[in-house]
């Protein structure tokens, strides 16, 4: 066990953060699109199923190459099991069926506002104050997303159970915040990283197991190409590629400034699918990119942000 430095110390512009905080918003932003693709025949509890018992393996498989400690302590297996449960099954489970009644463009731009119950539970429970730079750049960024939400609602109304979707996605931004607040603590920073990802990811596959089998009975896969390459690219892209990066930024940084990651997201999901599915841009979905972004920066260049 070891102790890092608190939450909140590190410079945004050191490579060492920058570079994976850039790396993280490619990879989550193109995920989107991926789970898209995944809601089809498969139940999306099982589909999350497979996505972390899949990333479990490589997890594992990553503790032990890198020669890290295999086994934690009785307290690191609680903070293992809590972590697990709130971000790999309850915050997965909630946005993949948050997106049967949402545009996934819809559901990116809702997440980024997980910078506002990592900010306020960093200030609760780690005692991290909000600055004035901070709070400015957040207002700014809310903004942009707020443009961003009303461009893709006119372009794409949801049908069915609006209100459902919006909640089922709120419910996963709140779990996921948990999990982030959780992950900077000081007794999660005592754990081995890796080992505790691991756990972690043991942990909530088997709390999706018991959800999925409970909800939509026995489990179920799709054994064509295209489903099997989708959950191999979450799994080991999506997952023991970017969760790592993105809780070594929440120790150096904090919960509130790591974040952000979450405003630049959409952006790229966006970006992608201009690319990739013709998504076309307008005046409101650009005004709102450019105030997100700005937001970002005036909130990254602020004096020991959120801490």
């Amino acid at each position: 066990m070891r102790d890092d430095p608190a939450p909140g110390t590190a410079s945004f512009l050191q490579p060492r953060i920058v570079l994976p905080f850039l790396l993280v918003a490619l990879i989550w932003g193109s995920t989107w699109l991926i789970i898209k693709g995944q809601l089809g025949t498969v139940p999306p509890s099982w589909s999350v199923t497979w996505r972390f018992l899949f990333a479990t393996l490589g997890m594992f498989t990553l503790v032990i190459v890198r020669r890290e400690p295999l086994w934690l302590d009785a307290r690191g297996l609680r903070i293992a099991a809590a972590l697990g449960v709130a971000q790999f099954a309850l915050n997965f489970q909630f946005v993949y069926r948050a997106e049967q009644y949402l545009t996934s463009g819809l559901v990116a731009v809702l997440f980024a506002l997980l910078l506002v119950p990592n900010a306020l539970l960093g200030r609760i429970f780690l005692g991290q104050t909000i600055t004035r730079g901070f709070a400015l750049g957040t207002a700014i960024a809310l903004a942009g997303i707020a443009l961003l939400l009303i461009h893709e609602y006119r372009i794409a109304p949801p049908e069915g159970a609006v209100v459902l979707g919006v909640v089922l996605t709120v419910a996963g931004i709140l779990s996921a915040s948990v999990a982030n607040v959780l992950q900077a603590t000081a007794g999660a920073r005592r754990q081995p990283m890796f080992t505790l990802l691991a756990w972690a990811m043991l942990c909530g596959t088997l709390a999706d197991v018991a959800l999925a089998w409970t909800i939509s009975g026995p489990p179920q896969f799709e054994w064509t190409a295209g489903y099997i390459a989708s959950v191999g690219y979450l799994a080991i892209i999506g997952s023991v590629v970017t969760f790592p990066l993105y809780f070594n930024l929440i120790r150096a940084l904090g919960p509130g400034k790591a974040a952000y990651n979450g405003v630049l997201v959409p952006v790229i999901a966006m970006l992608l699918s201009t690319l990739f599915e013709g998504y076309r841009w307008s005046l409101l979905a650009g005004t709102g990119a450019e105030l997100a972004l700005a937001g970002l920066v005036v909130a990254l260049k602020a004096r020991n942000p959120s801490r």
